[in-house]
């Protein structure tokens, strides 16, 4: 902050007041003295910060009367309307590396210039699914005008506290964008916008590739509960065995916990598999470490894939092959999609679906 201007901190700091609704529409700013004193700067500061708020719209001063906030702002630059207030809902950010940078991609969007994103306040004893609701109240109490949700993943509750997240903000009319994954069980779909990758197409591009390196015997391997995008995944999966006139066999879909050494030696001994996709690159990483373990080496008697291309992908002990998320990219797409939205209510529910690329490396 030290190398921006002191007029334009000033600046920034107040019209991230205005955004955030610490300042609400009509309200007056404190007067020119309370500032100076406020942010230790000059008057003659202060008052070209409230010049240039004033400029693009987000205040009116009243001769003899003050500086309020203006209750209809001017339209941005670049042709969105100004001002809006967005919320972030992530209930499992942390337990999926993909959403860190997806989020990054949100805020360096050059179409958030002149919007907001609110993270909810989550109280640390509740659960996870109180949490999000209670974010949701937040949001709801904050009139936002639109909401990036990722739907719960795991739990076999999930359906109904996804599903009860979004009559929430369609009673209060606050646009949803869902974020990598539906709200709804494979192939259903939700009744809002979707952003994420396709992947179906992604799941063929994993097991083509198998294939394609001589595995004869592909399995899949999914924690309990997972969420539609590892449905979908599984869609591709099969669909690359059909292609191949390859029978889908009994017990290729291994539902277990990869950790689990001996749940994953007897579906081995149930289906002898020369190729496994992970249903993501943390599936994998734990499923390589049994499998090495049990004394299989990869990728000599077992190929191993992954999704998602997270950080430590290339590290694990053998460098996982895996399908690469364009997360930045999504992000910046969500921004784009909500802001249509918003724009265009009456549009038809969307997926917007980015293509993935499979880094190859050698546990292939």
């Amino acid at each position: 902050m030290t190398s921006i201007p002191r007029h334009q901190q000033v600046f920034e700091s107040l019209r991230q007041a205005i955004l955030t609704g610490k300042y609400e529409p009509g309200h007056k700013l404190p007067s020119e003295a309370m500032l100076v004193r406020q942010f230790g700067a000059s008057r003659i500061t202060i008052g070209r910060a409230l010049r240039d708020l004033q400029s693009k719209g987000f205040v009116e001063r009243r001769a003899g009367s003050g500086t309020y906030v203006r209750a209809n702002k001017a339209p941005a630059a670049t042709g969105d309307s100004a001002g809006y207030t967005f919320g972030l809902l992530i209930p499992e950010l942390g337990q999926t590396e993909i959403f860190e940078p997806i989020c990054q991609g949100m805020s360096q969007s050059t179409r958030m210039t002149d919007h907001v994103l609110l993270w909810g306040h989550s109280a640390p004893s509740a659960s996870p699914q109180e949490n999000a609701l209670q974010m949701c109240r937040q949001f709801v109490n904050r009139r936002v005008t639109g909401v990036f949700f990722a739907p719960f993943e795991w739990g076999p509750d999930r359906d109904r506290v996804n599903q009860q997240i979004l009559e929430i903000f369609d009673g209060a009319r606050i646009r949803v964008i869902l974020l990598d994954r539906d709200a709804l069980p494979y192939p259903r779909r939700s009744a809002v916008d979707l952003v994420g990758i396709d992947n179906r197409r992604a799941g063929f591009l994993a097991a083509d590739h198998l294939l394609n390196q001589g595995a004869k015997n592909l399995a899949f391997v999914a924690l309990p509960h997972s969420a539609a995008t590892v449905d979908a995944r599984i869609a591709g999966f099969h669909e690359a065995l059909l292609r191949r006139n390859a029978a889908i066999a009994p017990h290729q879909v291994w539902t277990l916990d990869p950790r689990d050494a001996n749940a994953v030696q007897q579906s081995l001994q149930a289906f002898p598999a020369d190729g496994i996709l992970a249903a993501n690159d943390r599936t994998a990483g734990h499923l390589m470490h049994t499998l090495l373990n049990l004394g299989h080496r990869i990728p000599a008697h077992i190929r191993v894939t992954g999704f998602d291309d997270t950080g430590y992908a290339a590290l694990l002990p053998v460098p996982l092959t895996t399908v690469r998320q364009p997360c930045r990219e999504v992000g910046e797409a969500a921004i784009s999609a909500m802001l249509e939205r918003v724009a265009n209510p009456g549009l038809p529910p969307r997926e917007i679906l980015l293509d993935s690329a499979l880094i190859i490396r050698s546990s292939s």
